[in-house]
C-alpha cells in the first residue's frame, strides 16, 4: 500500500509557501502554482495549481479553486478541489464543497453540500493527532 496516500496534507514536506499575514486583507483575483498559506483574510476568488492552506485565523470569502485545500478557518463560498480537501475542528465553511476525497474532522461545522469527485465509497479517517501538531 502507498503511505503517501494516508498522509494528512500538512504533514507533506514542502518548500516555503506564499504566506498572507494575520492582520492583511487582499482584495481580488489569486492566481499560482505554489503552494499558499493564508492567515489573513481574502475577498475575492482564487485558482493555485497547488495546496492553499486556510489557517485557523484565516477569513476567506469567495470560491477557493486549487489542487488541495486545506480549512482550519472560516470559509463563506464554495471549494473546488481537483485532489484532496482537509477540513479540520476548527473549520467554519458556508458553502459547497466539491474534491476528489474531503476529510472532515470532528467539530468542523459545514453548512452547505459536500460532494466527491472520485472516491467510489467511503474511507474511515480517525485522527489520531491533535490540530495544533
Amino acid at each position: 500500500m502507498n503511505e503517501s496516500r494516508l498522509r494528512r496534507l500538512r504533514d507533506r514536506p514542502s518548500g516555503a509557501a506564499t504566506l498572507i499575514s494575520e492582520g492583511c486583507k487582499i482584495s481580488g483575483v489569486i492566481t499560482g502554482s505554489c503552494d499558499f498559506q493564508i492567515n489573513g483574510e481574502v475577498d475575492g476568488d482564487c485558482e493555485i495549481d497547488s495546496t492553499l492552506t486556510l489557517t485557523k485565523s484565516g477569513l476567506w470569502k469567495g470560491t477557493i479553486s486549487a489542487e488541495n485545500v486545506i480549512i482550519a478557518g472560516h470559509v463563506e463560498g464554495d471549494i473546488i478541489a481537483a485532489g484532496r480537501i482537509e477540513i479540520t475542528d476548527t473549520a467554519r465553511i458556508t458553502g459547497t464543497v466539491s474534491g476528489e476525497a474531503i476529510a472532515v474532522a470532528e467539530g468542523a461545522v459545514v453548512e452547505g453540500v459536500m460532494k466527491t469527485t472520485a472516491q467510489p465509497k467511503p474511507l474511515e479517517f480517525i485522527e489520531k493527532r491533535h490540530s495544533d501538531d
